[in-house]
């Protein structure tokens, strides 16, 4: 039997009132997403838990199957994983985002959260300037993919309160400053980061998703299944790590609109000759949703279901027996432009299901459909099962 599990992160939204009242998924042309939930089982999940953040670590961390009220630590810990840097039991994970900020009055502003998505070479630069003049016994930078770095704090704190930068757009960043234990040493180094990187396109660093070292059982220990994670986000090839997932680098994977969609859904099948489980994410839906684009999520959602749902279904085809399960990791409104925590639509599609309703893969079919899963984690075993 082969799995797949293809995220489409952020998809979930809610009603626009520019689409006269539906949601960009109702919205959007998804031939493969409605075919699915016309034969599959459709439903709604509650992927982040009541109490934690909702961010795309909690949702996918459920999606994979592990309850994240017992294994979540932080986001960074999960990226620092996926990039190869080992964390003692004293050091605190943090992701180093390279932002921008725009002085508006006595204040700075979050202007942009990811410097305007800066190319991951132009990143990398700055992040070894940083390096050069920063790094010490104490802090230690490491670059990732655009916008997207980390930073290890030996023998850090793990008390603070710590804000996305992509939930506070276009609003003052003073209340939203590390607080608690510790932060004073973190306000240091981001001032003299910004003092760095002055007049630059990424004009400063924001740290945020701090956490340490997790302690999660692999999938083939739980459910002896082995598998591949395809990602272009240090996140969820870190928590693919953790998970016991083979991680799978696709060329020209970019986590944005000019993703290599194709050499994804390629890999997924080739993954599948040799593995029980495959796990497909795209991050596009996510990124235009805190741009706050509304034509560019339905083409982000439309390339998802025409560039990914459909070519996987067909490659799945080869195996008589396969399981697919499609799903956001969680709500991102594209109006507010931040992640928020509704149960998002599900739908679990195996060849042999037969036609079940004619409404489409949507947030308002899956809430009709009566089927709703409270805890996110119970999914994967759903999957399984079915």
């Amino acid at each position: 039997m082969k799995y797949a599990i293809v995220v489409g992160d952020g998809m979930a939204d809610y009603p626009v009132p520019d689409l006269h009242g539906k949601t960009p998924l109702e919205a959007a042309h998804t031939p493969h997403l409605d075919a699915l939930a016309h034969r599959g089982t459709l439903g709604l999940v509650q992927t982040i838990p009541h109490g934690l953040p909702p961010g795309s670590d909690v949702g996918n961390m459920s999606i994979l199957g592990y309850d994240p009220r017992r294994y979540y630590t932080g986001r960074a810990p999960l990226e620092a994983a996926s990039i190869g840097v080992r964390l003692g039991p004293d050091d605190i994970a943090l992701r180093c985002n390279l932002v921008t900020l725009a002085r508006e009055g006595d204040h700075w502003v979050m202007e942009d959260y990811s410097a305007g998505h800066i190319p991951t070479d132009e990143a990398k630069a700055l992040i070894e300037l940083l390096r050069r003049e920063l790094q010490d016994d104490t802090f230690q930078f490491y670059a990732g993919v655009s916008y997207r770095h980390l930073l290890i704090w030996r023998g850090g704190k793990s008390d603070l309160t710590l804000t996305p930068p992509h939930e506070i757009p276009d609003q003052p960043i003073e209340p939203y400053l590390p607080q608690g234990n510790g932060c004073e040493i973190l306000l240091d180094l981001m001032e003299r980061a910004r003092q760095l990187l002055r007049g630059k396109r990424a004009n400063a660093i924001w740290l945020w998703g701090a956490g340490r070292k997790p302690q999660m059982p692999t999938l083939q220990e739980r459910y002896g299944v082995r598998g591949s994670v395809i990602s272009a986000v240090d996140l969820v090839r870190g928590l693919g790590i953790y998970a016991g997932l083979r991680v799978i680098h696709v060329p020209g994977a970019t986590g944005y609109l000019d993703t290599n969609y194709g050499g994804k859904v390629e890999a997924a099948l080739e993954a599948l000759e040799r593995d029980d489980v495959v796990y497909l994410h795209v991050e596009a839906p996510d990124e235009v949703s805190h741009e706050g684009d509304l034509h560019k999520k339905i083409r982000a959602i439309e390339d998802f279901d025409s560039k990914i749902v459909g070519p996987l279904v067909e490659g799945l085809e080869r195996w008589g027996e396969f399981a697919l399960l499609v799903l956001p990791d969680h709500y991102t409104s594209v109006q507010l432009r931040v992640h928020t925590s509704e149960p998002v639509p599900f739908v679990i599609y195996r060849r042999a299901n037969r036609p079940q309703t004619k409404k489409g893969f949507s947030e308002p079919s899956a809430r009709a459909s009566g089927l709703s899963l409270d805890n996110g984690h119970e999914l994967f075993e759903m999957l399984l099962r079915l």
